[in-house]
């Protein structure tokens, strides 16, 4: 049996139910947003199932099922989730920290009280989770950050954000996948593609993978 309370439970416009968890995010926590999402991927009646930072979105045909009958699949389903869940693949991310790739590693150290070095120390010694892709496509929120690497973002966002630029925001650290404005302290930077509509697999991350940053190079 789930130890979790069961999650809130919103009606959406007409045709989607968000179903809720308190806070704080926690891996168990999104490990059973994503088995919930399995889950109702097989019920009849439900379209899309969109994760999020603790809840979850179903779409639904209310002319195939109704909201009691979702909604009672969703209570019914959530104490014989699994309480934990396998975690996906292993990926590494190279990354040029500093200079014209990371132009926020210093203000990061001083916010931090931390040489910028050590900055990047912390930052690729630790083991992240994709909790969720967001914001933009191929965006991957992670969990797993150091606590002592939080950041607030930059006052004033930046019109254009570099594609591949690795960044702190707040809790969180990701990567933009493709140049947009933004509003989070850039580190580093991948030579790696985050999204790519024409692949069979168009983004690099899903949830529940785990990723690990590897410093290729390092300008202080």
């Amino acid at each position: 049996m789930s130890g979790t309370p069961p999650p809130r439970l919103h009606l959406l416009g007409d045709a989607a139910l968000l179903c809720e968890l308190p806070a704080p995010a926690t891996l168990a926590q999104q490990q059973r947003i994503w088995a919930l999402a399995e889950r109702a991927r097989q019920w009849p009646g439900v379209g899309e199932t969109l994760p999020g930072m603790n809840n979850l979105t179903l779409t639904f045909d209310p002319t195939a099922i109704d909201l009691d009958t979702l909604t009672a699949h969703v209570l019914e389903a959530w104490p014989k989730l699994p309480a934990g869940g396998a975690l996906g693949r292993l990926v590494e991310i190279p990354v040029a920290y500093g200079g014209e790739h990371g132009p926020d590693l210093a203000d990061v150290a001083a916010h931090t009280g931390l040489t910028p070095a050590e900055v990047v120390r912390r930052h690729s010694s630790g083991e992240y989770i994709v909790y969720l892709l967001g914001f933009l496509p191929g965006f991957a929120f992670m969990g797993g950050l150091p606590p002592e690497l939080a950041t607030p973002r930059r006052a004033e966002p930046r019109t254009a954000v570099p594609a591949r630029s690795v960044g702190i925001g707040g809790e969180q650290t990701g990567i933009y996948p493709l140049a947009s404005p933004g509003g989070w302290q850039l580190i580093g930077r991948t030579p790696l593609e985050l999204f790519d509509p024409t692949a069979a697999s168009p983004t690099l991350l899903r949830p529940g993978d785990r990723v690990r940053f590897v410093a290729e190079s390092v300008q202080t």
